[in-house]
């Protein structure tokens, strides 16, 4: 019995199932002698070991099937014009050092970043997508980035604006009213703006618009500046944005404000040859000799003269995330029109103005930003990290080593997000209404009740909450703040509603996500 035992140990520690191995011990030990009982044991402890092994083996093919490693690397390809030029140098290194190689012929690439809105050329491919595969636009994100658009969307931050010749009627009641008021016309392309009188203005030139001019800006040194906010676009319906939160890009005009001459630009239009923050008298000591960023350098600043500084900022959070929940509904219409909305994230710059009173206002909104450094090299530090943090954020650079953005196996996708992991309202879900029914909104987010659908985006925003470094989330907003632009929780879409109340239930667990 001795030897009987020892096989049952060494078959349990192989592998082998122990309830059949005691089954098939009891029933010989009855009947037969025991050489014939230690041969059966062994060969049964050998199959059952062989199939788990086989077992094993197919799922380590079925793995490996579902990841392209052709040659060890996760692929990417570049859509736009003339990207070799250099524009994109800092995107192409930061992807190197996550371990992408550029394979414009690869057939199941990992990421496509255009740099040109793609969609409508390429319709057809990206409609067609496999879930591991990225593209960084979402299809109708121009409804944001559209400068006449964004305009006229009459949303509180934005100054008014009419669209040409659509509306010359109502603008010249406008500027009736207002005969104070300066004005500036501009077009999609961002060029030739300049402040003109009501009479100059041109009422008839189509795909422009007339745009009330910010006449008291806050000065820097004397200079007009404008603040850039790098922004990114996770999921869509429902809706989660980020902002970088590490810095800022401050643009400065060349020529100092005062005294206002319309008829030169370099006093109140930044162009390509703005002034950089360490030419600020006001600004390079803290930017250079003390090394903070733009952001913390504007921050101490404004503190020196008795100004709060948080509320440009708060200002500037509640302009993002208002106009893009005002503009999700035509996104989601046109995102709708392909298989998934699930392969897609969107980076923007959002440029603002701020008045001498710290009022904040946006001017536009950038697909594509420009993140290059060629003209001013200090700057790279800034664009690689909004790059990397970003990838972070999307899970597209992650902690654990991949040749692909396929998933290798369910085993590892719960190591890194589980169940448990999605749980919340443990009171709530041990209530007998929540046992009995889903009907409840709190209800819905139990275990039971949860779609595979649900599952799968609040598995996408808890790892963007692992992985957000240097990103702020600012939609869903910050847990107590319900009202956006005077939206209120019950007017949100139906999945925007589920997962602020998720967001929620995981503030109450943990503060962190508050």
């Amino acid at each position: 019995m001795a030897e009987i035992e020892e096989k049952r140990a060494e078959g349990e520690q192989e592998g082998a199932r122990p309830g059949v191995v005691q089954s098939f011990v009891s029933q010989y030990e009855k009947y037969y002698g025991l050489s014939v009982l230690i041969a059966v044991v062994s060969a049964l402890t050998i199959l059952v070991i062989a199939a788990d092994e086989c077992r094993v083996c197919f799922n380590k093919l079925e793995e490996a099937n579902q990841v392209a490693t052709s040659d060890g690397h996760k692929t990417y390809w570049v859509y736009g014009k003339n990207v070799e030029s250099g524009h994109l140098r800092h995107v192409f290194e930061v992807l190197g050092r996550l371990g992408y190689k550029n394979d414009p012929n690869a057939t199941d690439w990992d990421l496509l970043w255009a740099h040109d809105y793609p969609f409508r050329k390429l319709y057809p491919r990206l409609n067609d997508l496999r879930p591991h595969q990225r593209v960084n636009h979402f299809p109708g994100c121009g409804y944001i980035t559209n400068k006449v658009d964004l305009a006229v969307t009459r949303l509180r931050h934005i100054p008014p604006a009419f669209k040409l010749p659509q509306d010359k009627q109502d603008f010249l009641a406008y500027a009736a009213q207002h005969p104070n008021v300066s004005f500036v016309q501009k077009n999609n392309d961002h060029r030739n703006i300049k402040v003109k009188a009501v009479a100059e203005i041109d009422l008839d030139s189509e795909g422009t618009f007339v745009q009330e001019f910010i006449d008291k800006p806050l000065l820097v040194s004397g200079h007009k500046f404008d603040i850039g906010i790098y922004t990114v676009i996770t999921s869509i319906d429902p809706l989660r944005v980020y902002i970088y939160n590490g810095d800022v890009l401050l643009r400065f005009c060349p020529v100092k404000y005062y005294p206002f001459d319309p008829q030169n630009l370099d006093k109140y239009v930044v162009g390509d040859d703005y002034l950089p923050i360490w030419e600020v008298p006001a600004l390079s000591y803290y930017y250079d000799e003390l090394g903070f960023g733009m952001r913390e350098s504007l921050n101490a600043f404004l503190r020196s003269k008795g100004q709060d500084p948080q509320k440009i900022w708060n200002q500037i959070e509640d302009s993002i995330r208002t106009l893009i929940l005002n503009k999700e509904p035509k996104i989601v219409d046109v995102v709708s029109k392909f298989k998934s909305k699930r392969n897609f994230f969107e980076l923007m710059r959002f440029d603002f103005v701020i008045d001498e009173d710290l009022n904040i206002y946006l001017l536009e909104a950038n697909m594509s930003p420009n993140l290059s450094s060629a003209h001013f090299p200090p700057n790279q530090l800034l664009y690689e990290q909004v790059v990397y943090n970003m990838m972070g954020l999307l899970g597209l650079g992650e902690r654990v080593r991949k040749d692909s953005l396929a998933v290798r196996s369910k085993s590892e996708e719960q190591m890194i997000v589980s169940d448990k992991n999605l749980a919340t309202y443990p009171k709530e879900c041990n209530s007998v209404m929540c046992k009995s029914s889903c009907m409840s909104p709190v209800c819905q987010l139990c275990r039971p009740c949860l779609s595979g659908d649900t599952v799968e985006y609040l598995r996408e925003a808890y790892k963007e909450h692992l992985n957000r470094g240097d990103y702020k989330r600012i939609f869903p907003p910050s847990l107590g703040g319900l009202q956006v632009e005077g939206v209120s929780l019950e007017e949100y879409s139906a999945e925007n509603q589920l997962q602020y109340r998720w967001f929620l239930g995981k503030c109450q667990l943990d503060g962190t996500w508050c």
